[in-house]
């Protein structure tokens, strides 16, 4: 089974990672190391052997995560080939390898050579954990030379990561609070919610016609889910369901009693006077 061959950038230090590349010659393909080690739907065969690292990720395997990567959008710059997920399982946001750092998720290596990516809103707090049915992926790698220092990050130092990256969401959210109070002062407000309101409608075109093309309707529907508003409004909306339906049987028992009389009334005859007899 063809395996990709072990390139370095010549440009790179020595000991960056990042430079590490692997490419099949034949298939005119190359692919940074990262990339591949922390795509979601990417396991590396049982057969690779740990001290032959020069020749490494089945080809046909690369591939089908390359085409499963074609219809994938990611969270950050909205382009496809988002092959990075975010480790929980009900999660619907990805990334390319470099996205996901600029969207401050949190990118974990572990022992023994496992690879997971966090979204913001998902990065583990010291103490809990996420292994198991809610994990995407349990991937067993062996890690190159230049990552192993990486790798043995313990629990303490991984610790004080998750807590560096939430306070820096924090103080993004607190620069967002701060822009839009200076957009009101500034009298644009409802400029923006207008230009919301008017990407929401086409949103809404979209969805409904019928000639709106399968990548148009998938970029529409994770845009859509990515906005927090959105999915409080579903959650809302699909808590209401048992209400709707309950209103809806008793709006059907009614009708079913209208009919019921109104077919008794039409069994009895008609009286009529005797002034019309």
């Amino acid at each position: 089974m063809a395996k990709m061959v072990r390139r370095k950038c010549a440009f790179c230090r020595d000991d960056e990672e990042t430079a590490i590349m692997y490419i099949a010659e034949e298939q005119n393909l190359a692919v940074h190391q990262n990339c591949l080690l922390f795509s979601s739907g990417f396991v590396e065969s049982e057969e690779q052997k740990a001290e032959d690292l020069n020749k490494r990720f089945d080809v046909a395997s690369v591939m089908s995560e390359i085409k499963r990567g074609r219809r994938l959008w990611c969270r950050f710059c909205r382009t496809k080939g988002a092959t990075v997920g975010c480790e929980i399982q009900t999660c619907r946001k990805n990334y390319h390898y470099l996205c996901a750092f600029r969207d401050s998720a949190s990118v974990k290596y572990e022992e023994p050579g496992r690879y997971r990516v966090f979204c913001q809103k998902h990065v583990p707090v010291e103490g809990h954990s996420f292994n198991g049915e809610n994990s995407k992926k349990e991937m067993l790698l062996t890690p190159t030379d230049s990552s192993s220092t990486t790798t043995r990050m313990n629990d303490e130092t991984v610790g004080e990561e998750n807590m560096e990256v939430l306070s820096e969401n924090h103080d993004q959210h607190k620069e967002r609070i701060e822009f839009l109070k200076k957009c009101k002062q500034a009298g644009i407000l409802d400029e923006i919610f207008e230009k919301i309101l008017n990407n929401l409608h086409l949103a809404r075109e979209k969805l409904t016609k019928d000639n709106t093309s399968e990548a148009e309707y998938e970029e529409t529907v994770m845009s859509l889910f990515d906005c927090g508003l959105f999915e409080n409004i579903l959650r809302v909306a699909y808590s209401g369901t048992e209400r709707k339906i309950q209103e809806l049987m008793n709006t059907r028992e009614r009708l079913d009693t209208q009919i019921e009389l109104l077919r008794n009334l039409k069994e009895i005859p008609l009286p009529v006077s005797e002034d019309t007899v």
